[in-house]
């Protein structure tokens, strides 16, 4: 698997600082640049470029893998994967379909696989997400002079989600949280769009009116996806597709 070329280190320490800082600038310039001439760059071992589309769609698929895997530290796990076989596999992607879809599909298969060699026990499951959600309800509607601030907040709602049947939490993280199109969550998932309306009806339907509601208004600060776990997953697959590289050429 060829990857892109191993990076050479600089001479000195002048040099050193020069090519820090085009490696922190690079990807904002290339940040602007559409997603088919990244791929292209991609293909041809770019490793500025392969960054610049991790950049553009990590927050997405940590949320889609998170929704299924309601486990951040597996959620960064299975972006990562995803983007090991996306950038070994770009001769796979049809440049007919969005770039940003094809990824997500590979996020969402990627998390099912981990999740089912760790599958809990269903029954116990559904009792702990229905407990979470009157919980969450209880304390979010809560008229006591002491209401929750903002952390706590985002922690209820959070469990408001995740107490969602997950063919329902998925599609609600994409349209609510992350306000993809239905069009856009169809092709992520690899559903129609009349089955991500209904999902996205039922899931609203589980919840509380209320609960709905400040979900909608509070989405940004849901599933949080900061600048910290960004730079840890772009900086781990990229190590990895230089080892594999090196591999190759041994």
């Amino acid at each position: 698997m060829h990857m892109f070329e191993p990076h050479t280190p600089p001479r000195n320490l002048e040099a050193s600082a020069v090519a820090s800082k085009r490696s922190t600038d690079a990807p904002t310039a290339l940040g602007d640049l559409p997603d088919l001439l990244l791929v292209e760059r991609a293909r041809g071992r770019d490793a500025r470029a392969c960054e610049a589309l991790m950049r553009r769609y990590n927050r997405r698929l940590f949320r889609i893998t998170r929704s299924i895997l309601r486990d951040p530290a597996a959620a960064e796990d299975a972006v990562q994967e995803a983007h090991l076989r996306a950038f070994g596999n770009l001769d796979r992607y049809e440049p007919t379909g969005k770039f940003g879809a094809w990824l997500a599909r590979l996020a969402f298969n990627e998390a099912l696989m981990i999740r089912r060699r760790v599958r809990p026990d269903a029954a116990a499951a559904n009792q702990l997400d229905q407990a979470a959600l009157q919980h969450a309800a209880a304390a979010l509607t809560s008229q006591s002079a002491e209401q929750p601030d903002a952390a706590q907040v985002r922690q209820l709602l959070e469990h408001a989600v995740d107490s969602l049947p997950e063919v329902f939490r998925t599609v609600f993280v994409l349209r609510v949280v992350e306000q993809l199109s239905g069009v856009e969550t169809a092709a992520c998932l690899g559903l129609n769009e009349t089955t991500v309306r209904t999902r996205l009806f039922r899931a609203q339907q589980r919840l509380r009116a209320d609960l709905a509601r400040r979900l909608r208004e509070d989405r940004t600060d849901v599933f949080e996806f900061d600048q910290a776990r960004c730079d840890r997953i772009v900086t781990r697959v990229l190590e990895r597709m230089g080892a594999l590289n090196r591999a190759d050429q041994t």
